[in-house]
């Protein structure tokens, strides 16, 4: 009897298993964004108008359901810009949690602020554009008055 419970535990084990892992597959060939992502680098505009590296370390996390969220922490926060079309970021640290809608044809992913540590963004919605490269991300703004460019690796 032990045997033949054991045997069928297995079974529904290794068969949930199966179906949560076709599951996870399909959703993942549907939204390639889902999961979490660590930030590998993020360029920033300069004084002299070109792209710098910043020295910081962050995580981006995207839901099945639709939800994401995203901080970022400078090593070394320097003198916050004002001058910039928007203000992500207070002290050196930026987050913000969301809900989101890919666009896989333009690959743009929209999200709809719905909390941030900066109260001006909420309820912002904010378009990015978004490049896949193997095990990386690579998001943009889509307004032509921000020159970011942060690089995500997946976990």
């Amino acid at each position: 009897m032990k045997t033949l419970f054991s045997t069928g535990a297995a079974i529904l084990f290794f068969a949930v298993g199966a179906v949560m892992g076709q599951a996870q597959s399909k959703t993942t060939m549907r939204d390639p964004l889902i999961g979490a992502w660590r930030l590998v680098e993020l360029d920033q505009p300069g004084a002299d108008g070109k792209l710098h590296i910043v020295d910081c370390s962050g995580m981006f996390v995207f839901t099945l359901d639709g939800h994401l969220s995203v901080q970022v922490m400078e090593r070394a926060p320097t003198q916050q810009k004002t001058d910039g079309p928007e203000q992500y970021s207070q002290g050196g640290y930026e987050a913000s949690y969301d809900s989101y809608v890919v666009d896989e044809r333009a690959h743009t992913f929209m999200f709809h602020v719905e909390g941030a540590l900066v109260p001006t963004l909420v309820g912002k919605d904010l378009s990015r554009a978004y490049e896949l490269s193997g095990n990386r991300l690579i998001v943009k703004s889509v307004r032509p008055d921000e020159h970011w460019r942060v690089v995500w690796e997946r976990y």
